[in-house]
């Protein structure tokens, strides 16, 4: 997980800072979302998206771009967290499917179960890189989905991907 002080604070303080980082960085806050959970294990967090004028698209409903921006980088960080600084992380794809118009704040949920920070451990065993894809559903208050996000990450031991990108097995 990135930067590395982060490691040495407590899990309390981990997760404000993650929390903190999210909100106060530049490419976040454009987007209108604030990230207003994270789990001290950083396997949880939680992100809203308010309507107001800032996400408010020309015909009233939060804007799509918005939607789909508040989604980026949580499930990297958390897998980041998670599996240590042996591993590359990135997101490697997404796409949107909208349901229904957005006319109130919007809730998204991301959650990385210890189960499936188990498979992928398991799997990095057999393989040195892996993708998985994970869905996101922005709700409101009474839990209605207005949009589903899929968000493919890729992921890589640092050897394994090192070797790819440097033409072989150079030091």
């Amino acid at each position: 997980m990135k930067p590395a002080w982060l490691k040495k604070l407590s899990p309390a303080w981990r997760a404000r800072m993650v929390r903190l980082g999210f909100n106060l960085h530049p490419a976040f806050r454009g987007t209108g979302g604030r990230v207003i959970h994270v789990a001290r294990d950083l396997r949880h967090m939680r992100i809203c998206l308010p309507l107001n004028w800032k996400t408010k698209n020309i015909v009233g409903s939060l804007y799509g771009g918005s939607l789909f921006a508040i989604t980026d980088g949580a499930h990297p960080m958390m897998l980041m967290a998670a599996l240590g600084d042996g591993y590359i992380v990135w997101d490697k794809a997404a796409s949107i499917r909208y349901r229904k118009p957005g006319r109130s704040t919007l809730y998204a949920d991301f959650l990385l179960p210890g189960e499936e920070v188990e498979a992928i451990q398991a799997a990095l065993q057999e393989f040195p890189e892996l993708e998985r894809t994970f869905q996101v559903e922005l709700k409101d208050d009474q839990g209605i989905v207005h949009a589903v996000v899929e968000r493919t990450v890729y992921i890589a031991e640092k050897n394994h991907y090192s070797r790819k990108i440097g033409g072989g097995d150079k030091p």
